[in-house]
């Protein structure tokens, strides 16, 4: 009963406006002063949390994504993946849902996806007669993969939360993710198919395919050589973000020519911004937490959960309905950081593995991307088009059905997530 009590009381309070670092903070402190009288070592604790070296991995993937869009090589991504798909059904959909996918692995972010891509593809479909809502749903929905295929910022906040493998993590996303991007790309093909109205165009020959891998190598090889040398165990999660900030300069100051001083400049200033955003919610949450942890909440809810005889399963689906709901109100960054916490002693108590839940998770993450009233990918295809936000909602809507469906499939074989971490690690 205290929990639901605190978290409404919190979840009022962000819903009135304040940024949601503050009202963490606030109403952590003022907990902390109602129960103990006093604040206690509470910088000292906030300190030690944020001072953690796997979080320099945060700004030095963000830097490494701006440097990438600056330098305009992820604009070839898009050209590549149309000239092996052109033949198909809906073949400008699947090069978008493609170039989604491989941009995912290099940014770590659905609204950079949606944004980067969504820019260059909607107008070709809407040039080429596709339908406006199935237009925006393909790059809202393929936006989503952002945080799912790694590198992701969700999954390392995830792994400092819960002190989880971050490696594992990542290793976990990359089928899951490729498997939703597979579901999406069909999707796309049966319903451009069934509608009949896209002219389909001749296939690339061989030559016109060595000139696309050719164009966009230096935007694959990023994702490879990032995550290859994580996996293969020469990086850790933070040295491998920093291998690939150096390799995004050389590519792009080097080999395309197209970044100076101030696109670096820029570039360095973005992840500063984001990465402050992102610490100083941290530290709330962790104010947050300190005080959940003074008044044995956690303690409690696993005290309920042994009364209440859930069981895995009944508890994993209460806790995706509950982060489905939050996710239409609340940022991701805010429902890891808060509900963290307070389900890690279950997840020890009824043996579920964090690596798993923690994908469940994203992928719950995903779809709070295109979900109403605060779907970030919504706004950022509306940024791009200026278009009525229903419409983009109605696109977005099959995609929503998909991924709910394709949650439930990793509930019920947790083997899809786990597969490539228990080969590896």
């Amino acid at each position: 009963m205290i929990i639901i009590i605190i978290l409404a009381t919190l979840l009022v309070l962000l819903f009135t406006g304040l940024p949601i670092f503050a009202g963490l903070t606030l109403y952590g402190g003022a907990l902390l002063l109602l129960t103990q009288g006093n604040l206690g070592p509470v910088t000292d604790i906030i300190f030690h949390e944020v001072n953690r070296y796997l979080l320099v991995a945060i700004p030095l993937f963000g830097f490494m994504a701006n440097i990438m869009i600056k330098g305009k090589v992820v604009d070839d991504l898009y050209d590549a993946a149309y000239t092996f798909t052109r033949h198909l059904p809906g073949g400008l959909a699947v090069a978008t849902i493609l170039a989604c996918t491989i941009f995912a692995a290099i940014s770590g972010s659905s609204v950079a996806t949606a944004l980067t891509i969504g820019a260059v593809a909607i107008p070709q479909m809407l040039r080429f007669g596709y339908d406006e809502r199935f237009a925006y749903g393909v790059v809202a929905a393929g936006g989503t993969l952002g945080i799912l295929i790694p590198p992701s910022g969700p999954m390392i906040l995830y792994g400092v939360a819960t002190d989880t493998s971050i490696g594992g993590l990542f290793m976990a996303g990359i089928l899951p993710g490729f498997i939703l991007a597979g579901i999406f790309i069909l999707w796309a093909i049966v319903r451009t198919a069934r509608s009949g109205t896209i002219k389909r165009e001749k296939m690339a020959n061989l030559r016109e395919m060595a000139g696309a891998v050719k164009k966009s190598f230096w935007a694959v090889i990023m994702p490879v050589f990032v995550l290859g040398g994580m996996y293969a165990g020469i990086f850790t999660a933070t040295e491998a973000a920093a291998a690939g900030a150096w390799l995004a300069l050389v590519i792009t100051i080097v080999i395309y020519r197209t970044v100076g001083w101030r696109e670096i400049w820029s570039s360095a200033g973005e992840a500063a911004r984001m990465s402050g955003m992102l610490f100083m919610i941290l530290a709330g949450a962790t104010v947050f937490s300190h005080v959940l942890t003074k008044m044995q909440v956690p303690q409690q809810v696993v005290e309920a959960l042994i009364a209440a005889d859930f069981g895995t399963f009944g508890f994993v689906l209460i806790m995706m309905i509950m982060i489905l709901i939050l996710g239409m109100f609340l940022e991701s960054v805010a429902i890891i950081l808060i509900t963290a916490p307070v389900i890690l002693p279950a997840l020890i108590h009824l043996d579920i593995n964090p690596i798993w839940y923690g994908i469940l998770l994203v992928v719950n993450l995903e779809l709070a991307m295109i979900t109403p009233p605060v779907g970030m990918n919504l706004f950022t295809i509306k940024v791009i088009t200026e278009a009525p936000l229903g419409k983009i909602v109605s696109g977005a809507a099959p995609y929503v059905v998909l991924m709910v469906l394709f949650l439930c499939l990793l509930i019920a074989f947790p083997g899809i997530a786990m597969w490539l971490p228990g080969r590896l690690l």
